[in-house]
């Protein structure tokens, strides 16, 4: 599931400006090789649809059939090891870490149902996996954007 949020946060706003992690080829090779991938210009032009398409379900704006092209060939092998009962993921090569992301978001989405969403800070582009008890994390950060709401909610109170 890091893998998940940190593709969903790999376009951040930073000092009001888009940073994009995988927007430029050394870096978006460079984020691929950290998370598992082989980093060629197939797999990051994949990763940047994935991306677009997951942040687009996550805020609710499409419905999560519009993922179901990126998984189009995709099978699972069982096999029986000394361990036990393992699922081998059959997939391209350059398709394999979008297709990781996309099941992760399906397992986030059955496990933890409604606690993957987008930061309530409507300034903010980060994703948050809401792992508290009550379900009630509303920010990517407390001590970043849930402080700046406070402090706007304040400062409109005493205005």
């Amino acid at each position: 599931m890091d893998t998940l949020l940190d593709l969903l946060n790999s376009r951040p706003l930073v000092n009001g400006e888009e940073q994009d992690a995988l927007g430029d080829p050394a870096g978006g090779r460079r984020w691929a090789r950290e998370h598992g991938g082989e980093g060629s210009p197939a797999e990051l032009a994949l990763l940047r649809a994935a991306r677009d398409t997951l942040q687009d379900v996550v805020r609710g704006e499409t419905p999560p059939a519009v993922l179901s092209p990126l998984l189009e060939g995709v099978h699972q092998v069982p096999e029986i090891t000394a361990d036990g009962l393992q699922w081998t993921l059959k997939t391209p090569p350059h398709a394999r870490l979008a297709v990781e992301v996309v099941l992760a978001w399906a397992a986030a989405e059955k496990q933890l149902p409604g606690r993957l969403r987008p930061c309530a800070n409507g300034e903010c582009r980060l994703f948050l996996l809401d792992r508290s008890r009550a379900n009630r994390a509303r920010w990517c950060s407390m001590a970043v954007c849930g402080n700046r709401e406070k402090a706007r909610r304040h400062y409109e109170r005493t205005r």
